[in-house]
């Protein structure tokens, strides 16, 4: 408030009188010299109070989400972040969900905002409000799997493996709520052994959440799979207490016509997203399996024949 308070006055001014930008370096200097104890009145952090008094002008909104959040996480809405609807949305989520600064970033860079909410899902069908709701905006489409390295020919597994050797990358991406149950969880039945790629349960939906990776593009045949996994875990490992299980397939591709159709007469709850990471998703299709691998990057000369 106080930060907002004085450049809120200099901007008023500064508007009204015309003052020129050397009135900044003025003040910056009397600032410091009528409170020697206190920091945070150099040249450069003034111009970030007059941003932050232009950018919130209603003293109502400086009193709510941005009121609560520190001066480092109101630094990173200003400096990335130019839409004062959007700025306000990443404001209440980090109040919301007590993001560090470093995740605030990390969650604009990766434009959480425009991703969260936007699996294809048959939630809407298949689970009870507001559960469906809350379970809607959880998924997001695309998944952004930047701390990846993989390369353009990737097996099922190999994802699987990239993913758990990040698992707190991971679980930052997926979202606040997610625990990590296991990997290449099996069940046995009818002599035979069936896998779940990854199994979390989310605290907050009270269930249990199956995900299956797919590198390929997403094929009807895989909400029949993932339908049958999620009978066996509400079977063998939902309590009584527990909500439905839902699951969740992570596709290299997917078309929304055809994820729609093939989860229509699915009576247990499906979403359905990509996965990407920044390289592969900025390459056309053709060329992402031509990236060379990181061994083939490497500085150090090869070993000389004997």
């Amino acid at each position: 408030m106080l930060h907002w308070s004085i450049e809120r006055s200099i901007l008023l001014s500064q508007r009204a009188e015309g003052w020129g930008s050397k009135v900044v370096d003025r003040l910056a200097k009397d600032l410091r010299k009528e409170f020697p104890d206190m920091r945070g009145f150099s040249r450069a952090n003034l111009l970030f109070m007059r941003a932050f008094a232009e950018a919130w002008p209603d003293l109502e909104i400086v009193q709510q989400p941005v009121r609560q959040l520190p001066w480092g996480h109101n630094l990173s809405l200003l400096t990335k972040l130019k839409d004062p609807e959007i700025r306000s949305w990443y404001a209440r989520r980090a109040l919301e969900h007590g993001w560090s600064r470093a995740i605030l970033q990390y969650q604009i860079e990766s434009r959480l905002h425009d991703r969260e909410g936007k699996a294809i899902t048959n939630f809407a069908q298949t689970l009870p409000s507001p559960q469906s709701d809350l379970a809607q905006q959880l998924l997001k489409d695309p998944y952004n799997f930047d701390f990846l390295t993989l390369s353009g020919d990737a097996k099922e597994r190999e994802l699987e493996k990239g993913l758990i050797d990040h698992v707190q990358k991971l679980l930052l991406e997926l979202g606040i709520g997610f625990a990590f149950v296991g990997r290449q969880v099996t069940f046995d039945l009818a002599g035979k052994t069936y896998t779940i790629d990854l199994l979390f349960y989310h605290l907050k939906l009270r269930c249990f959440i199956v995900v299956d990776l797919k590198t390929g593009d997403f094929e009807p045949e895989h909400a029949g799979k993932l339908n049958f996994h999620l009978s066996l875990v509400d079977d063998r490992m939902r309590h009584e207490s527990d909500a439905p299980t839902i699951g969740l397939i992570l596709a290299g591709g997917r078309d929304r016509i055809t994820v729609e159709y093939a989860l229509r007469d699915i009576d247990k709850p499906i979403g359905v997203a990509e996965w990407r990471t920044r390289i592969v998703e900025s390459l056309p299709r053709n060329l992402r399996g031509a990236l060379p691998r990181s061994e083939d990057l490497s500085l150090t000369p090869p070993e000389p024949e004997k």
